[in-house]
């Protein structure tokens, strides 16, 4: 039974990293856990405050929404740039293209509906 055990234990830790490498500590957490809420209360401060223009507002929200995806891929997906980490990143680095080309597609085709809607007003 022991030897079992131990065949398991051998073929768990082989698959999540040895001693647990793959998982991060509680201190990695937390600090995840703070940046996400800070790059979460920034932007909503500034909109419920209607700290600057419009088109500042959203600049801003952008770029934390950009930060908060690197927080979530480093701080809880552990994701690095060692080599055993290279299809991750460069699949992650893949989908923050494709995400910043649909938001920034989607809001420039909002506020050209908006100025073509709004023409004969």
């Amino acid at each position: 039974m022991s030897n079992s055990t131990d065949q398991h234990s051998a073929q768990h830790s082989a698959q999540h990293g040895q001693g647990g490498q793959a998982h991060g500590s509680v201190k990695e957490y937390v600090r995840g856990l703070v940046f996400s809420i800070i790059l979460t209360i920034v932007p909503f401060a500034m909109v419920m405050a209607g700290v600057g223009s419009t088109k500042f507002i959203i600049g801003v929200i952008m770029v934390f929404a950009v930060a908060q995806i690197l927080v979530q891929l480093v701080f809880f997906l552990h994701m690095n740039t060692s080599s055993e980490q290279m299809w991750n990143t460069s699949s992650a680095v893949f989908v923050v293209v494709i995400v910043s080309i649909i938001l920034i597609g989607s809001l420039w085709i909002m506020d050209h509906l908006n100025h073509n809607m709004l023409m004969g007003h």
